[in-house]
């Protein structure tokens, strides 16, 4: 018996790129897809051509490269550049063209905000074919690691310990220099001078940026803390996927944590999901790090109903038979009630108090009573000698609502994690999207758009079906080619759509002019 045999490498045989792509295989869906774009509208480069010159790549045929890359986890310019010349798929979506690794990495580079625009597209798509309704949305964030290693990331503590080193090697050096000229120390005490002098600089821009912290190599990228408290350079992608089929709808990236980055994304969804006449009311739903006062005051003015997860007070954590919630608010009075009975005024003043970065400030209005320095609890309240003491922010009436509809709806609440949480297992784990191969915030996005894109048409395809997706992405190109004859020029799938123009519109497919393919 001998074991299962191959064929001989020799044997010459008559087959096609389509005959060795599968028929319901994902390629194909991006295939359609990208044909069914108006690339035109997007501002791709290239999409011009000149008089002169080497004619470029299609944008489209560079766009499939990559949206196919970012869904098969190939994202480098060199392995796109092999899967075109190797990967079988690959070759049958772009028609075995061979763009060279710098070509595939400009293109990455150019259009950024393409990415964006067609990601924001494909949104409005979604909602069109009602697969987004935008009555809950859910909010979460992911960190990805920049093309900036931490030892090129600096705040004033580790510039200080820098020149506080080099002062000491300095000084030895100079030592050394008055005993006995020396060339090779002469050399070594020049180098740290010029060393001290750029640490100094990196000081003067910190103090100016006020941002506490910079990257030399990618100057957008921050130091964040990832999982297990490892500290490790960065950007935290914010994300929103809308609750009706688990499809991401909006993405940004801006500071190290998520205090501030949840008006911002509300926003963003809003843009991107436009007027929306099957809701009224649009819910968010994040966890405790999104929950800050400004924030959810924010949503109130943007028409938003919060359902953001309360963050503990230290008095609940510290002593929580005295906490904040132990003490009942009167909103008519304004005054609070302790547990103890006794009445806690203000004297109505507003002070002005500043938030721990020291960036933005907040009014405040103190609450105490003279009936704490009398009172038998007082020991189990609190140790400040002057008695209880109740500081009330101006955004305190937007953060009890919100926190009494988590309170009260749980199980609503409790749908964030389904409805945002597993895209990010799929696009880190499966697909490794966690680190970035570009610089700068504005390409670190475009790269998060082509994978969001890649996300939500794999997504479709699930809820679909192969046959139905294909023929729903075919009927949109119809319309689209209805309005504008001339935009079947920019198409490469031609072969497959002529005879569905003419089965869906016989009239438009005998007039339609197919000689320029």
């Amino acid at each position: 018996m001998n074991h299962i045999q191959g064929q001989d490498r020799n044997q010459i045989r008559m087959i096609s790129l389509e005959e060795m792509v599968e028929k319901e295989s994902l390629v194909r869906i991006i295939d359609a897809f990208v044909d069914m774009l108006d690339l035109s509208q997007f501002g791709f480069s290239y999409f011009k051509l000149n008089i002169e010159g080497r004619p470029p790549f299609h944008p489209s045929t560079m766009m499939k490269i990559y949206l196919y890359g970012y869904q098969n986890s190939i994202r480098s310019c060199r392995k796109l550049e092999k899967a075109c010349k190797t990967n079988v798929e690959m070759m049958w979506l772009i028609n075995n063209q061979r763009p060279h690794y710098k070509t595939i990495a400009n293109f990455r580079r150019d259009n950024s905000k393409a990415f964006k625009a067609v990601f924001r597209y494909f949104v409005a798509l979604l909602k069109d074919w009602k697969l987004i309704d935008g009555e809950t949305v859910a909010i979460d964030s992911f960190k990805i690691r920049a093309q900036n290693s931490l030892k090129n990331n600096f705040n004033q503590r580790k510039v200080k310990r820098h020149i506080d080193y080099i002062d000491k090697k300095i000084a030895e050096y100079e030592e050394v220099l008055n005993q006995e000229f020396d060339q090779d120390t002469k050399a070594k005490l020049e180098y740290n001078q010029q060393k001290k002098e750029n640490y100094q600089n990196i000081s003067k821009q910190l103090k100016e940026s006020g941002d506490g912290q910079i990257s030399t190599t990618d100057p957008d990228s921050k130091a964040v803390v990832f999982q297990r408290n490892s500290v490790k350079v960065g950007y935290n992608i914010q994300a929103g996927s809308d609750s009706k089929y688990k499809l991401l709808i909006a993405a940004d990236t801006g500071d190290v944590n998520d205090t501030k980055a949840l008006s911002v994304m509300v926003k963003k969804a809003q843009q991107n999901l436009g007027e929306l006449e099957e809701y009224s009311q649009m819910n968010v739903l994040a966890d405790k790090g999104y929950h800050s006062g400004r924030e959810l005051k924010a949503c109130e003015d943007l028409g938003v109903t919060s359902f953001v997860s309360p963050k503990e007070s230290s008095s609940t954590i510290n002593n929580p038979d005295f906490a904040m919630e132990s003490f009942e608010y009167d909103q008519e009075q304004d005054i609070y009630i302790c547990p103890a009975g006794q009445i806690l005024r203000t004297n109505g003043t507003s002070y002005n108090k500043t938030s721990t970065n020291g960036r933005k400030s907040y009014k405040v209005k103190h609450y105490k009573t003279k009936a704490c320095m009398e009172c038998k609890l007082r020991s189990d309240c609190t140790k400040n000698k002057n008695g209880r003491f109740i500081e009330r922010t101006e955004y305190q009436d937007y953060v009890s609502r919100n926190n009494d509809r988590v309170n009260q709806q749980p199980d609503y609440y409790q749908q964030r994690q389904q409805i945002i949480e597993h895209q990010f297992g799929t696009i880190k784990r499966h697909w490794h999207f966690d680190y970035t191969l570009t610089r700068g915030k504005e390409k670190v996005m475009g790269e998060v758009y082509l994978i969001f894109t890649c996300y939500n048409l794999k997504r479709i395809m699930s809820i679909f079906g192969f046959d139905l997706l294909m023929s729903m992405i075919r009927a949109h190109l119809v319309s689209l080619f209805q309005n504008t004859p001339a935009f079947l020029a920019q198409m490469t799938y031609f072969d497959s759509f002529k005879e569905f123009f003419k089965i869906c519109d016989p009239k438009m497919g005998n007039q339609a002019d197919f000689s320029i393919i």
